[in-house]
């Protein structure tokens, strides 16, 4: 970031000058005064639970006046309404907005109240490692969220437990002359002075959460990182499997149960607009008071007793354990040479080393280690210096890395990253990210993991993990969506879940597309118009496979997959599809597929009883449009642009300039008492056009099949197009230009056909 760039932030944000501090008196839990403010975006809700020396402060921030994201090297700030992206190091960014709103000459002059007065308060995810070291890629990114993602806040309020007093901060910006502090103070007194808002409820699937790791892998994975210490590449790796489900409700809900049922000391809550953090952790990463630097690494966990006996005896197995004591010592060891980079000259320590803390679920080993922090060195450096934590790394760090990235097949995102404040005077406090959701599209995510020495038992690791995962999981229990899981599917002659169904890496359908479908409706269990589709389906299949037709009840299939997804009662969309496999003799290896979904007609989703059309600019070239092959990306992104553009379908161009088709149907045009079914090379035979035009010859009507000019769509009496699921549907425009207004008659075809 240059100068200019900078310049213009303080333009936009204004400048800091000071603080406004006063004194407040909460007649509610902080947790439900928090609830007033969690559903704005950039709200950061920070509690500590328990009554660890570590859990002394709940703070919430709000209204944040700036926010800052970072994905890759793609850096976004926005005041207000204006963005300024730009490429740049997001640490760098880091380190330019807290030198642009320093308060240290403030501080100087009136000592601020901690922990913190000011600053920027969110995440940074794992993934900002490859910021700090050439890193292999090799596992996915599938969330696409940001690497770091901070806000700074107009009010923070700060709760001192210890004290039982609680303060409001509001930063004093100066912008166009005149100060923000009168219209945050009314913004914060217009929701305090507000009623509260509702509880939430949140609902996960019934079947819980799904890993990404099957147990026989994630052993082996293990086994392979035993081999790896064996070998001498590293001492311990910290190695975690991910889960994941879908999502219904209140994330705020899900925060408050899990604060209730097991305070841990770092809990965070992070309205991110788009997605939602909650973090129930026990671990500091790094804590930052002027030139006072503490890390508390966590190495060495128990599951807790069923009974007294049983939760003692495992309390002294854990702090005799010489196993977890070599396990802390080394990432204690770690952790004093990573801030000794950036402190002063002999002022490292451990100053308490196999602290057994108490937890719902599990016990925990806890050391402390403290150092002075280096005159030229900042909160930047000291992050830098440290991140990501080596107590969810491994030893040596930069090696266990690559291992993780190697073994673990997705990307971490905020697991093991860190949460907090790094203050604008000095003052900083980040947990590290473990026993940690990530709330987004409709998914929640969280990953656990352990640290693996050359000692670990495999099978004990992976027990651990579910340990630590139990609070989250078990918070799901009876909070199922009753709605029943409609998730299965016919696969060579199985029905399985849908998640279970899988065809091989080199199947031809795969690699190629090489395979064909066909869609069917289904009534209440009743196929429509089976025998017509199953010509065809076979028709494709002796084309592209030239092989014996399977032999196949196709009507009894249906039906089972229509039952197991309990489906007989209403309409739905059955796909039967094929693919080619690898092999070209007997056995043949086909991947036959049948599923079902619950189908809406497209019309009741919309105002209007109709489509609008535009002309794709990409005319169809590809003789497999004979067939309804799998190699369907053609008519997909021509959807898509048309979606994009404001309409509903895409008029298709043939090679030869006419039309005959959409991205979904095929074209019908009326005019006077004649039906003309345009003909062109290469076009699919319709199942739902020809049941139409049956229908339209008894009703008195001629069918002329010629080619269709797209000019000849404007002088019709009616256009309409036609598939299997839809019927018939009028068009009502065509590139914004309307045809002739269309009558009754779909309705009437619909009665007949449907």
């Amino acid at each position: 970031m240059n100068s200019m760039q900078q310049d213009k932030i303080k333009n936009m944000a204004g400048q800091i000058d000071g603080v406004h501090i006063e004194d407040i008196h909460l007649t509610e839990p902080f947790i439900d005064f928090s609830a007033r403010f969690a559903s704005m975006e950039g709200s950061v809700i920070l509690l500590s639970g328990g009554k660890l020396d570590s859990a002394r402060y709940h703070i919430l921030a709000a209204k944040p006046w700036l926010s800052f994201l970072g994905r890759n090297r793609n850096m976004e700030i926005t005041i207000k309404d204006q963005s300024l992206c730009f490429e740049g190091n997001p640490f760098d960014t880091l380190r330019m907005l807290l030198e642009t709103f320093s308060l240290e000459d403030y501080q100087t002059r009136i000592k601020l109240p901690e922990p913190v007065s000011a600053g920027l308060f969110g995440y940074f995810s794992y993934d900002l490692k490859d910021h700090l070291e050439k890193l292999p890629k090799t596992s996915v990114d599938d969330l696409g969220l940001p690497h770091i993602r901070l806000f700074a806040p107009s009010i923070i309020v700060v709760h001192d437990k210890k004290k039982e007093v609680t303060r409001l901060c509001i930063p004093k910006r100066m912008l166009s002359g005149k100060s923000t502090v009168d219209e945050d103070l009314d913004f914060f007194k217009s929701i305090v002075n507000s009623n509260p808002p509702k509880k939430g409820t949140f609902s996960g699937d019934p079947g819980g959460f799904r890993s990404n790791f099957t147990k026989a892998n994630y052993l082996e994975a293990l086994v392979k990182i035993k081999e790896y210490i064996a070998s001498g590449h590293v001492y311990q790796v910290n190695m975690s499997q991910r889960f994941e489900m879908d999502f219904k409700g209140d994330t705020f809900s899900l925060f408050e149960t899990l604060y209730h049922a097991n305070p841990a000391p770092f809990f965070a809550y992070i309205n991110a607009g788009d997605h939602q953090i909650v973090s129930t952790s026990p671990e500091r990463f790094v804590q930052r008071i002027g030139k006072y630097v503490e890390t508390r690494p966590i190495k060495g966990t128990k599951p807790r007793g069923k009974t007294e006996a049983e939760d003692q005896r495992l309390k002294i197995s854990l702090k005799q354990s010489k196993k977890d004591d070599a396990e802390l010592s080394m990432i204690v060891d770690l952790l004093r040479n990573d801030i000794g980079k950036v402190c002063e000259g002999g002022s490292v320590r451990v100053s308490e080393h196999k602290r057994l803390e108490p937890y719902k679920n599990v016990y925990h080993l806890v050391s402390v280690v403290e150092g002075v922090l280096d005159k030229d060195s900042d909160s930047v450096d000291l992050i830098t210096a440290t991140f990501p934590g080596g107590s969810i790394t491994g030893c040596p760090k930069i090696r266990s890395m690559e291992i993780i990235d190697e073994l673990e097949p997705n990307r971490r995102h905020i697991y093991t990253g860190s949460i907090g404040y790094v203050g604008f005077h000095d003052t900083m406090d980040l947990s590290i990210v473990i026993r940690t959701v990530t709330i987004y599209n409709g998914k929640i995510i969280f990953s656990v993991g352990g640290g693996i020495v050359f000692d670990s038992d495999p099978s004990d690791e992976f027990d651990e993990t579910l340990h630590k995962g139990r609070t989250l999981m078990e918070v799901f229990q009876g909070k199922g969506e009753k709605t029943v899981n409609k998730n299965f599917v016919w696969l060579n002659g199985t029905i399985k879940p849908m998640d279970q169904a899988a065809i091989p890496i080199t199947d031809q359908g795969f690699q190629y597309g090489y395979g064909f479908f066909e869609t069917i409706r289904v009534d209440k269990g009743k196929p429509k118009y089976l025998k017509e589709h199953i010509r065809r389906f076979y028709k494709t299949w002796n084309h592209l496979f030239s092989q014996e037709i399977p032999d196949l009840t196709w009507d009894k299939i249906i039906n089972q997959v229509i039952i197991q997804n309990k489906l007989t009662k209403e309409t739905a969309a059955v796909k039967i599809l094929a693919t080619k496999g690898d092999r070209i003799s007997p056995p043949f290896n086909h991947t036959l597929l049948v599923t079902a979904r619950p189908y809406t007609h497209r019309l009741e989703e919309k105002n209007e009883q109709g489509l609008h059309l535009l002309t794709y600019p990409n005319p169809r070239l590809s003789p497999l449009a004979d067939y309804k092959t799998l190699n369907y990306l053609y008519y997909f992104l021509a959807g898509k642009w048309a979606k994009f553009q404001g309409a509903d379908e895409a008029l298709i161009m043939n090679p030869d300039n006419t039309v005959s088709e959409t991205n979904t149907a095929n074209i019908l045009l009326i005019k006077d008492k004649t039906v003309i079914r345009p003909v062109s090379t290469h076009v699919l035979p319709g199942i739902m056009e020809g049941a139409v035009c049956e229908l339209l010859i008894q009703w008195g009507y001629r069918i002329e099949n010629n080619p269709l000019l797209p000019e000849e769509l404007y002088s019709a009496d009616q256009v309409f197009i036609t598939n299997s699921l839809i019927g018939a549907v009028p068009i009502l425009s065509i590139d914004k230009t309307m045809p002739a207004k269309p009558s009754d008659l779909c309705q009437k075809i619909n009665t007949a056909v449907l």
